[in-house]
């Protein structure tokens, strides 16, 4: 039931989000096909118009779309003088997408679960005061504001790291990561701030309770009752905002991509809109639903593993 569940949840989501995305790209002044094919002949725009369906009204051409797309059909994406399948195009951008959503992740979750766990610990001190007063500041600054800050001092005035384009990690490992530094930690700066106050604020809850202060009788060092005994069961509300957090992650990551121009999925995504690509909008729009869904079934499978007490009440 479970599964047939999160499917339902599947196909609606992608059938919202897509449906929602397609009417505001629809919304959008001008002809498409003047945009794909700005300097083709009349016959040339005639059979793009045809080939992408613009011929026929919108809830026709969305559910020729659909139909292709669950057949795994993506479509084609569109240049000047050629088409090239949007398959090809995602398997080339998506998995840079989740290197750079999964490295801003991993940073921030190693940032942020020391210090929550550190300012719980130290509830009230200046420690506490000051960790506050840093997430609040890093909430405030702008994504962008902050990667252009970055790209401009720590990538062209120092030098210290790549300020723009993107390297293979198989292609040089070393060149890899540090024209990724610079985005990751422009995506991550934020998510440290709202980790780093969940974890404490349910950190404190837990110190409080029984078995910790039973603990704290029996002689156990504090870092083992915080990081063994308070961690743990103050790690649901984190696991769950980090699940829902992909698509804070996924929106950033558009943003970030362009700004450090790397060739992911967010970069290929403005492309589609400034060049009016509805179908390789659709269908990418698609993709990030997919997994925005399956990201948060895989944290409601992790709730069972961090607290057993929700396994036993599904049983």
């Amino acid at each position: 039931m479970g599964f047939v569940k999160k499917l339902a949840q599947l196909i609606v989501t992608v059938i919202m989000v897509t449906l929602f995305a397609s009417l505001l790209l629809e919304l959008l002044p001008g002809d498409p096909v003047e945009v794909l094919v700005p300097f083709g002949s009349d016959e040339q725009r005639a059979t793009v118009r045809e080939d992408v369906g613009l011929d026929q009204p919108f809830i026709v051409r969305y559910g020729e779309w659909l139909g292709n797309f669950v057949t795994g059909d993506l479509g084609n994406y569109y240049t000047v003088s050629s088409k090239r399948p949007v398959a090809d195009r995602v398997a080339d951008a998506l998995p840079i997408s989740l290197l750079l959503m999964f490295y801003a992740q991993v940073l921030a979750l190693l940032i942020a679960i020391p210090m929550g766990v550190l300012t719980a610990y130290r509830n009230g001190t200046w420690f506490d005061r000051l960790s506050n007063t840093s997430a609040f500041a890093m909430l405030a600054i702008p994504t962008f504001a902050l990667g252009f800050v970055l790209q401009y001092y720590l990538g062209v005035q120092l030098g210290w790291f790549k300020s723009s384009g993107y390297i293979p990690l198989a292609e040089d490992p070393v060149g890899h990561f540090q024209s990724m530094v610079l985005p990751v930690i422009t995506l991550a700066v934020g998510q440290v701030a709202v980790y780093m106050r969940l974890l404490r604020s349910d950190m404190i809850a837990t110190l409080q309770q029984d078995f910790i202060t039973m603990a704290k009788a029996k002689g156990i060092k504090n870092k083992r009752i915080l990081f063994r005994h308070a961690l743990r069961p103050s790690s649901l509300t984190l696991l769950t905002v980090a699940g829902l957090n992909v698509g804070t992650l996924i929106g950033g990551a558009l943003i970030i991509e362009v700004v450090f121009a790397i060739p992911g999925m967010g970069f290929l995504l403005a492309e589609a809109i400034a060049t009016r690509q509805i179908v390789a909008f659709q269908s990418m729009v698609a993709i990030i639903a997919i997994l925005y869904v399956l990201v948060n079934f895989a944290v409601d499978l992790l709730y069972t593993v961090l607290d057993p007490r929700i396994r036993h009440a599904g049983k």
